[in-house]
């Protein structure tokens, strides 16, 4: 449904966040887990994209911080910097290469025509507070990965495209990473692990599954594949799982969701 797997992901890795969790096996979708600023901040960049046809970076920091203001006390809360951010009048990027950039843009891949128009609009809406090289670049990547998974590229084809234009190592697998990866809020180890959980996946759920599995900072890792997944697996799979997300959102995150999927069929 075009960035329900990004929501699925954050809501499913949403009791994970902090727990340094290492396994596989878990129950999906448990009573504690819930929506956080990934959800929220995704919401933000589709109603941008619905709003703004210019794409400009002061409409999106404005509609960005809107949305934050909103919904002030998501679950695992907001980055700190990010916070302040949210309250600053004056919008100012704080140079962040934080993976907040990364977690946000999957609205972004599911939209444009062209992988250039995709980068660049995924740059854009980086750059109202992670303007660090590594936090655009973040966004990019993943932007890129979605739109080169719903448009039929194989797993390889993605891997190398990726490599190539992004210089991230993908020459990995979940297995190899597990056993000593931490957790890491910054785009350059969180990204690439994210889109080899991807990789290494068999399908949605599996992808998500590896992702959680690293111990990492599991909502984030998982909205980010969880967007990949569902544009390379398909939308017809997620069909169960996106109504158990739909009973844990607001109806406005809905509303916005369904109007995204309409408008981008339109």
């Amino acid at each position: 449904m075009a960035m329900i797997g990004a929501i699925i992901g954050d809501i499913v890795g949403s009791r994970f966040e902090f727990s340094n969790f290492k396994s596989k096996e878990f129950e999906l979708f448990h009573k504690d887990c819930d929506y956080t600023d990934d959800t929220i901040c995704t919401i933000a960049t589709a109603d941008w994209l619905l709003r703004d046809d210019q794409n400009t970076e002061q409409s999106y920091a404005k509609i960005l911080q809107d949305w934050c203001r909103k919904y002030p006390h998501p679950k695992g809360g907001y980055g700190g910097r990010f916070h302040s951010w949210i309250y600053d009048e004056t919008r100012q990027p704080y140079r962040s290469y934080g993976n907040g950039s990364a977690m946000r843009v999957s609205p972004v891949g599911w939209i444009f025509s062209t992988i250039e128009k995709t980068i660049e609009v995924a740059a854009t809406s980086a750059k109202v507070s992670h303007d660090h090289t590594e936090g655009i670049k973040g966004a990019q990547a993943t932007s890129a990965a979605i739109f080169l998974a719903r448009n039929g590229n194989s797993k390889e084809q993605i891997k190398n495209s990726i490599e190539t234009q992004f210089g991230y190592d993908l020459n990995r697998t979940v297995e190899e990473i597990r056993p000593i990866y931490k957790y890491n809020e910054t785009c350059q180890r969180t990204v690439p692990e994210a889109i080899i959980s991807f990789l290494d996946s068999t399908d949605f759920e599996d992808a998500i599954r590896n992702a959680i599995s690293l111990g990492g900072d599991a909502d984030t890792l998982t909205c980010i594949t969880g967007a990949i997944a569902e544009a390379y697996y398909g939308t017809s799979v997620l069909e169960v799982i996106a109504q158990e997300v739909f009973n844990r959102l607001p109806q406005e995150f809905s509303q916005i969701i369904l109007r995204f999927y309409n408008d981008r069929r339109n």
